[in-house]
């Protein structure tokens, strides 16, 4: 199982429907919003390394209100 943590940066003002929409993200096991330079950290549990690019140029970075993402995958355990 790979993990990766997505730092999201969101509009000012869209951090709700952006935290809303990411919850719904297949592969997305939880959310959180924090303070600080990023909005939103979201957290990815997917079986195989290949597996995080779609999703975050197919589903989160398609969000409206995502102004950047920073993605940090973990090494396997």
């Amino acid at each position: 199982m790979i993990k990766a943590y997505v730092l999201v940066v969101a509009n000012p003002g869209a951090t709700k429907a952006v935290y809303a929409a990411l919850s719904e993200v297949k592969g997305v096991t939880a959310c959180h919003e924090v303070m600080g330079p990023y909005d939103i950290v979201a957290e990815i549990d997917v079986e195989d390394l290949a597996d995080v690019p779609p999703i975050l140029s197919d589903h989160i970075r398609t969000i409206p209100g995502v102004e950047s993402t920073t993605s940090l995958v973990t090494f396997p355990e």
